[in-house]
């Protein structure tokens, strides 16, 4: 990139010519770094923005006992993450769909977020985990401990759409296999 600068000159006294400097200067540019995306859970003003994305880890591709504990840790991650955006992609691609339970967490879901509408919390933790793991055995039984947040509902104009779920505590059952080298939920319901 070549610059040209002119010099100021006074015009009392007589001029030859304009005297000009010439500057040649390269410029090399440092890319930045790309913006880091800051997490925002939803609130009453909007749905929740960058919302980390729940990641498969290792340990729940093994037709295992810890296999089969760290898939329903994961099962429910992303539950959890469906229940923040609205996004069940992931969670429905673990999911059978003869599964009754699961088919009504969907259609509730699917309805918390159709027309603009959002939920904030309903957010899932998952403290105990323990397979009744049987080697020769199709399908897995698992025993999960769930705590949820509260879950209040908004509509597209910031209005409160329904009552509030309330938070819960609460032990479910869940039938998992191992199909073509992943698990799958093929069943779930509370234990009373």
């Amino acid at each position: 990139m070549a610059l040209t600068l002119t010099a100021c000159v006074n015009t009392t006294q007589p001029q030859s010519a304009s005297p000009t400097v010439s500057v040649s200067a390269s410029v090399t540019a440092t890319p930045s770094p790309p913006p880091t995306a800051v997490y925002k859970p939803a609130d009453a003003k909007g749905k929740a923005e960058n919302v980390p994305v729940p990641v498969l880890p290792e340990a729940a591709k093994a037709n295992s006992k810890e296999g089969v504990e760290a898939f329903a840790r994961y099962w429910f991650q992303a539950l959890s993450y469906a229940y923040e955006t609205g996004d069940l992609s992931a969670w429905s691609a673990m999911t059978s769909a003869e599964c009754v339970f699961c088919n009504r967490i969907k259609q509730g879901l699917e309805s918390a977020y159709v027309k603009g509408r959002w939920v904030v919390g309903g957010n899932m933790t998952t403290p105990s985990v323990e397979a009744n793991f049987k080697s020769e055995a199709l399908s897995q039984q698992v025993t999960i401990q769930t705590i949820q947040s509260q879950i209040d509902y908004y509509d597209a104009d910031g209005s409160v759409g329904q009552t509030p779920t309330p938070p819960s505590n609460s032990a479910s059952g869940m039938i998992a296999a191992f199909e073509s080298g992943s698990w799958k939920v093929k069943d779930l319901g509370l234990i009373r």
